[in-house]
């Protein structure tokens, strides 16, 4: 009898496992309950996207007010072009700007926006026309590169060694 109630307490402890692996693959994979209601679709045209996914976050004041719903390649502009879904009950004015930042460091993209300062709101459909790319680490960590090589970087002046010292 004990042997059976030892088993069973390992049984849900590996069920318990489990249904936490699953829940931590669904956030980090932005497959959680994202409902966000009644909304509306905006679209917002970058030169970069970066790592930005479908699905990642809108935010604004670092409140989740949307998501993003497709990310496409504009043939005609040339440029990325992203749709997002926004709720209904978030408004911002048609002079909003839109930006692809990092959480952390290293972390996931999103999109940020910052609230103009218009009387007329954005409505279903509407393009945001004031966008900033994304920073592209491995850009930054090329052009600092470049720049040491191509001497950007100077080494110090011999005028601290000895005169006559070996």
């Amino acid at each position: 009898m004990e042997r059976s109630t030892y088993d069973l307490w390992v049984g849900l402890f590996v069920v318990a496992g489990l249904v936490a692996l699953l829940a931590l693959a669904f956030k980090a994979g932005n497959l959680g309950a994202s409902s966000i209601g009644s909304s509306y679709v905006v679209k917002a045209n970058f030169d970069d996207v970066g790592g930005l996914k479908v699905r990642a976050p809108v935010k604004a004041s670092g409140v989740v007010v949307g998501r993003v719903t497709s990310i496409r390649f504009d043939p005609v502009r040339y440029q990325a072009q992203v749709t997002m879904k926004i709720g209904d009950a978030y408004r911002f004015p048609r002079d909003t700007t839109a930006s692809i930042l990092t959480s952390g460091l290293l972390g996931d993209q999103y999109v940020g926006l910052d609230a103009g300062g218009d009387s007329v709101m954005l409505k279903n459909g509407d393009t945001i026309h004031l966008t900033q790319s994304a920073i592209v680490i491995e850009k930054l960590i090329g052009q600092f590169l470049f720049n040491k090589a191509s001497g950007g970087g100077k080494s110090p002046s011999s005028s601290t060694a000895k005169a006559g010292g070996l």
